[in-house]
Order: structure tokens, then C-alpha cells, then sequence
């Protein structure tokens, strides 16, 4: 069963929009599960005498809440995540909510796959607006049978 969406539903400006509250905790589990234990990352007496002034979520977590919510509007069509290159802005800290917005910049047919190459470009803000990261990413995607 298909629940996101194919190749076949996306048009060339179509926007996805997904938000998050970044918490302690996803900062912590982040440290352990990519074994980065950079001080500005877990330890607030050295992260507090940083450039930051406190700690801050590994660049991963972030892009990885980006490239997350592709897997969600492509739930079930997705054949590949094949391409996804992020530039990191401003410092994200727990407690911030993250806006992630994609749009799809191009489509490249792919008949031998039944669908096609998603190519999109996105921007993920915090609660004040700012952009924290940018990112540009490439899906294959099966058509949606029956749609």
C-alpha cells in the first residue's frame, strides 16, 4: 500500500512543510548513537565559554530531521535516497523549533524504474525565522499505481 506520494503526483514547485521541536534529549541520544562527543556538544562549562555561549545539536541531527521528512512525503514510493548535500547556518540548541520546507525544483523521468528522479531544494528555519540550514536532495520515486 502507497501512502505518500509518486512520481507521477509531484509537480515541479510543489512544497513540503514539516516542523519540529529539537529537544535535550535528541541531542543526547544524537551523541551516543554518532559516537560525537565534541564538547559543544555535551558539555555546557566549555560550550558556555564557546563562540555559541552554550551547546549546541550536532549538524546531523539537523540535517537528518531534513532528510526525514522526505522519507514521510515519499512513504511507500521512495526507491532511493539518492543525493543530499546540506550547508549548516546558524547554531541550532534544544528548544528550537525547526520549520523544514522542500520544493522540487526538477523532474527527471525514469521509465526502467516506473517513476523518476525528484530533484528538490529546501531551507529549514527556527522558531524566529531564521534559516539554520539549506539543503538539495534527490529522490528516485515510483509512480503511485492506480493515481
Amino acid at each position: 500500500m502507497h501512502s505518500g506520494r509518486g512520481y507521477n503526483e509531484v509537480r515541479i514547485g510543489d512544497a513540503f512543510e514539516t516542523s519540529m521541536t529539537l529537544t535535550e534529549t535528541h541531542i543526547v541520544l544524537s551523541a551516543g548513537l554518532f559516537g560525537d562527543f565534541n564538547p559543544l556538544h555535551v558539555n555546557q562549562l566549555v560550550a558556555g565559554q564557546s563562540r555559541y555561549g552554550s551547546r549546541i545539536a550536532h549538524g546531523y541531527v539537523t540535517t537528518s530531521f531534513m532528510a526525514a521528512h522526505l522519507g514521510m512525503v515519499f512513504h511507500g514510493t521512495a526507491i532511493a535516497y539518492v543525493e543530499h548535500t546540506s550547508r549548516f547556518i546558524t547554531p541550532v540548541v534544544a528548544g528550537d523549533t525547526l520549520t523544514m520546507v522542500w520544493t522540487v525544483d526538477a523532474l527527471d523521468d525514469k521509465p526502467k524504474h516506473q517513476g523518476g528522479i525528484v530533484s528538490l531544494s529546501g531551507a529549514c528555519t527556527n522558531q524566529d525565522g531564521v534559516k539554520v540550514a539549506e539543503a538539495e536532495a534527490k529522490m528516485l520515486v515510483a509512480d503511485n499505481p492506480g493515481r
